[in-house]
């Protein structure tokens, strides 16, 4: 690891360090000035609730249960998202017939799709999986299409002038040219899957990290309220931090150009 790595690393430890510090403060000294922390649990109760948590089955149980959902809709998403994208890019006849549909779906919030979701489909484990599907599709189809938009000219004439089909310039120019898009998509889409999966297990789910945070709002248990937000931010981030990781090798390209 490099020195600016490491000094990247501390300032982030350095960062969590500080949030926490005011954190303890404000509830330490019942801060209600704006903001009431009079009932937000503190720190040392969030912790040791949670390492009593991760202790159990059940616990695990509802983290492994949002995991599984988040691959199987995430993953239908990525090829469905990057295949539509890549599809209008490249067709104007495609763009117009199919970007309607994704004007007038893609504002509609995760929620409002729950009772149509329930009466869709015969499961409730497949309306979630269906919902959070539908939260990561748009990123990445959106996404896709603006790479392929960006895709200098200059190059696909370059390439045909020297021979190259259609579908040579479609795999070797417009993909490659759309990649740094389509992985910033998959990255956000990452990030709005997991806000729709928890409206979906909020509402009609009996397992997962949302089902655990709403059922411990609904017995007032505000310490467990925490562990639920904070373990679904770190699901969410190292998620995205995966996303990034498995796309990495497709962009070293880019910094052979640099």
């Amino acid at each position: 690891m490099s020195p600016a790595q490491m000094t990247n690393l501390g300032i982030m430890a350095s960062s969590l360090m500080f949030g926490v510090l005011m954190w303890h403060i404000v509830t330490a000294i019942d801060l209600n000035f704006f903001i009431n922390f009079e009932n937000v649990p503190s720190p040392a109760r969030v912790f040791t609730a949670f390492f009593a948590h991760v202790q159990t089955e059940i616990f695990w149980t509802h983290i492994g249960v949002s995991m599984r959902r988040i691959l199987i809709s995430f993953s239908v998403a990525t090829v469905l998202g990057i295949a539509i994208g890549l599809v209008m890019g490249r067709s104007k006849i495609a763009r117009a017939f199919i970007m309607p549909y994704i004007e007038v779906i893609r504002p509609i919030p995760a929620v409002a799709w729950i009772p149509l979701a329930i009466l869709m489909w015969p499961t409730e484990e497949s309306s979630i999986i269906y919902i959070t599907f539908l939260g990561a599709l748009f990123p990445i189809v959106l996404n896709t299409l603006h790479g392929v938009e960006q895709t200098p000219e200059v190059l696909v004439r370059a390439s045909q002038s020297l021979g190259a089909s259609r579908s040579a310039v479609f795999r070797h120019v417009v993909i490659p040219a759309a990649l740094p898009s389509i992985a910033a998509g998959l990255a956000i889409g990452m990030g709005v899957s997991w806000f729709s999966l928890l409206a979906g297990e909020i509402i009609s789910g009996q397992y997962g990290i949302g089902y655990f945070t709403w059922d411990a709002y609904s017995l007032i248990n505000y310490q467990d309220i925490v562990v639920g937000m904070l373990v679904i931010g770190f699901l969410g981030t190292g998620s995205t931090a995966a996303v990034r990781l498995m796309t990495r090798p497709m962009l070293a390209w880019q910094k052979r150009t640099r």
